[in-house]
């Protein structure tokens, strides 16, 4: 095997590891060796020290009290609302609206200015490649309004944009597009998907979730008019994500939910709602999780997305290599622009069954579908073994992914 390396163009490894306690952990008797940072990234003692502090010295509702509690917790609130339109670069804090994640984001779009714009007959352009999340909402749209769903096909991971092009019409009023996929790995043009769009007179929502992490995120470069991330896959506690809207579409849009905290005056005859970004979180909000955001925000940039993007890369070149050596195995999905996923099959063997043989020896990797079923179908397969790297992953770790795989056809086949 090529020899391993746990520093890489400045990036300690090793010294990020230690500031992960659960990498400290073992499952089933052997060191944890966790690639499944897709679903969710571990959490830094950063993070977990931020969350319990809050929760010991300051905790309080927000915005409504007077008292030096809660106008700590408001103050701590706000502040990561700051931080996330920094980190991916929003021109104005009333652009940065805290939701549950990336699933909620992209509903309360759907469901607010969906409702206002889309009418029968109109279209929504998403991918072959996307997440249920980004799929369901549009179908419940369409079919409740009379709309049209269409998909942007791909080849081996790497989406046609000569066909998207045929899709886009003077009937097309939204396209909405994952940044990256969470089931291949393959980052999306989407640059060129919203000039195109724009082009057309259509707005582009951005399923970031998987990209935040990994790319530099700058919304005003990029030219989207929504961008929703969360919190949780970016080393951050899970419960809390954010959407970005253009300050006037969302100023145009009507209210997802109603509640307190929304409006700005109420009388049992009429209510007048608040300005941004509170007209979109009713009620008392996660006001901890969402504290902590900035400390895995500032976490990230600290430690610098460029090395890390870099060592991630090493990761997914070694594991790729390893990978196409072992008899059987096939890479689902080979765009030449990833970040660090790699999903693959083998013959005769359902993931599963690999899934489980791994766990045994400590080894977290996700199998199944990855809640992307219409790219599974593609595939014409139930699912894949996906490993997702971070930057607290080794090459001593893939080694360990490579053995097990071995160990596990053994038995399998």
């Amino acid at each position: 095997m090529i020899e391993s390396n746990t520093i890489t163009k400045g990036l300690d490894v090793q010294a990020i590891r230690q500031q992960f306690p659960a990498l400290n952990r073992q499952v089933k008797g052997q060191p944890l060796v966790y690639f499944d940072n897709a679903a969710t990234t571990q959490k830094p003692q950063v993070v977990i020290d931020a969350l319990v502090d809050y929760y010991t010295n300051y905790n309080a509702n927000v915005h409504r009290g007077i008292h030096t509690l809660a106008e700590e917790a408001t103050a701590l609130f706000e502040a990561s609302r700051n931080a996330a339109r920094q980190f991916i670069n929003a021109s104005s804090r009333e652009e940065i609206i805290f939701t549950r994640g990336t699933t909620e984001g992209i509903n309360l779009v759907a469901y607010t200015w969906g409702r206002k714009n889309i009418k029968a007959g109109d279209e929504i352009i998403i991918t072959e490649m996307e997440h249920h999340s980004n799929i369901v909402p549009w179908q419940i749209l369409c079919e409740e309004k009379g709309a049209v769903l269409k998909m942007i096909p791909q080849r081996d991971g790497v989406l046609l944009l000569d066909e998207y092009k045929k899709l886009l019409s003077s009937k097309t009023k939204l396209v909405s597009v994952v940044h990256v996929s969470n089931a291949l790995g393959t980052v999306n043009p989407v640059e060129d998907i919203i000039t195109l769009a724009h082009q057309a007179g259509a707005l582009v929502l951005v399923d970031g979730a998987q990209s935040t992490v990994h790319l530099d995120i700058d919304v005003q470069a990029l030219d989207c008019d929504f961008f929703a991330f969360s919190s949780h896959k970016v080393y951050g506690p899970t419960g809390i994500g954010v959407l970005y809207g253009k300050k006037h579409l969302l100023e145009a849009m009507p209210p997802f939910q109603g509640g307190g905290e929304m409006i700005k005056e109420v009388t049992l005859e009429k209510t007048t709602y608040a300005d941004l970004p509170y007209k979109f979180e009713a009620g008392t909000p996660n006001i901890g999780d969402a504290a902590v955001l900035k400390t895995a925000l500032e976490f990230v940039t600290k430690i610098g997305k460029e090395k890390v993007r870099h060592h991630e890369n090493e990761l997914l070149a070694y594991a790729t290599g390893l990978l196409k050596q072992i008899p059987g195995v096939t890479i689902i999905g080979n765009a030449p622009n990833k970040v660090s996923v790699v999903s693959f099959v083998i013959d005769k063997v359902h993931p599963q069954d690999i899934g489980i043989l791994l766990d045994n020896r400590g080894i977290a990797v996700r199998t199944g579908h990855h809640c992307a079923q219409p790219l599974m179908v593609c595939y014409g397969i139930p699912g894949t073994i996906r490993a997702s790297f971070a930057m607290y992953n080794t090459k001593e770790e893939v080694d360990k992914l490579i053995v097990g795989l071995e160990k596990a056809l053994k038995m399998l086949l």
